[in-house]
């Protein structure tokens, strides 16, 4: 392969790697989210590191400190030495593949308040709110997000 076709085709891997990070970086599931009960708001975008995925960060949490004035904790974690974090900014989502626009797929939930993490899948629903459903083999559950107000 003589060198002005080797860099044509490194031009445009390089072209798709961006054009595929761009696409997602607009997609209508990004933006911040509130939980069925509204009493949590999950920021989702691009993947710090890999802008073809997308991640989510608590944000918001209605009832952000215990009765002492200290911020509530990841205590249900598995891991012993994560149960002391705060659980506002903890990575909540991660890892997700872009099926199509407004589609995401093979991802990961943690939900906190179990402190489990589950095989996920978001999907933009025709009146604009975001499903998001979990599964442990064969068992699954969905959950309805709607949009925050001002995302």
């Amino acid at each position: 392969m003589n060198s002005s076709i080797k860099w044509a085709a490194g031009l445009l891997a390089v072209a798709l790697v961006f054009s595929r990070s761009a696409h997602a970086a607009g997609d209508p599931a990004f933006g911040d989210w509130l939980t069925p009960e509204h009493d949590a708001k999950v920021r989702i975008s691009a993947c710090p590191g890999d802008a073809a995925k997308a991640c989510g960060t608590l944000v918001w949490l209605q009832t952000a400190t215990d009765k002492s004035g200290a911020p509530v904790r990841d205590a249900k974690n598995p891991d012993p030495a994560l149960r002391g974090r705060p659980l506002l900014g903890i990575a909540m989502i991660g890892d997700f593949r872009r099926e199509a626009p407004g589609r995401w797929v093979e991802g990961q939930i943690y939900a906190p308040g179990q402190g489990k993490t589950y095989r996920s899948k978001m999907a933009m629903a025709p009146d604009g709110s975001l499903k998001v459903s979990g599964c442990v083999l064969f068992v699954c559950q969905a959950q309805t997000w709607t949009r925050a107000p001002g995302s």
